[in-house]
């Protein structure tokens, strides 16, 4: 229960700020040997239940003005889906099976973190802060990365916004609102494999992880939009290397 309790704290967390939530959930149980009930991708659908609930709460009245008058920007939003959720498709198994490692996801931080300070240090920000057909097309090819451990859908959608001259808190929002329908895929897609694989799980600790993941995932939205109209990412990329230091270092320990 105290396990379930603070990956659901950590999943709500780090889904939204950029370092990388699929990092930190498999690097949790790595480090501290907990059961194998942690370190499943059955558990992993409760969490990322968790931030999508998180989402709705938050985003619900952009959404419905989405569904019943913006149009265009609801077909951008879709538009920006489609190559993370066809990536996601084709590679799933491939990602599971054979990317889930701490030597890809240390590389993975480190790189990203690189390419965070790289669009801070390029802000240029337009005159008008309308998104462009192009813009979705880059911000939505960039989200495809994402499926690997490490790079963080946040952290690398919201740095490719910044890159293209999209002010910073407005690339946020448009981040968040991009991994709503790639979270929901997302949990819909494990759901029946959980179903259709006959898995076995603990509902009370799903359950536990769930709350705990839309409590923070609500409260860690609310921050950022907040904190990225003032703030840089700077310290979140230099969270990154740090945090890749420490595998490494664990890795060693290990061995």
């Amino acid at each position: 229960m105290f396990e379930s309790i603070i990956l659901g704290i950590v999943q709500g967390l780090t889904e939204f700020i950029p370092v990388s939530s699929t990092a930190h959930l498999i690097l949790f149980p790595w480090f501290f040997n907990w059961g194998e009930q942690f370190n499943t991708l059955t558990f992993d659908v409760a969490l990322h239940a968790g931030t999508l609930l998180a989402l709705i709460l938050c985003f619900w009245k952009d959404w419905l003005n989405l569904i019943t008058k913006n149009h265009k920007m609801l077909g951008f939003i879709i538009l920006a889906t489609l190559p993370a959720g066809i990536a996601g498709f084709l590679l799933n198994d491939l990602v599971e099976e054979s990317l889930r490692s701490p030597y890809i996801i240390s590389i993975s931080l480190v790189v990203i973190g690189i390419f965070m300070l790289i669009s801070e240090k390029m802000v240029h920000n337009r005159k008008t802060d309308e998104i462009k057909l192009s813009d979705v097309i880059l911000i939505g090819i960039s989200q495809a990365f994402a499926l690997i451990p490490g790079v963080s859908r946040s952290g690398i959608t919201i740095s490719t916004g910044i890159f293209l001259g999209i002010e910073r808190s407005d690339s946020a929002k448009f981040s968040f609102l991009l991994s709503t329908p790639i979270i929901a895929g997302a949990v819909l897609l494990h759901t029946k494999k959980i179903i259709t694989g006959n898995i076995a799980y603990d509902p009370q600790i799903f359950l536990i992880g769930f709350t705990a993941s839309a409590i923070t995932g609500f409260i860690a939205i609310k921050f950022l939009l907040s904190f990225f109209k003032k703030h840089p990412m700077n310290i979140f990329a230099y969270y990154r290397f740090i945090l890749a230091a420490v595998i490494i270092v664990g890795l060693w320990l290990k061995d």
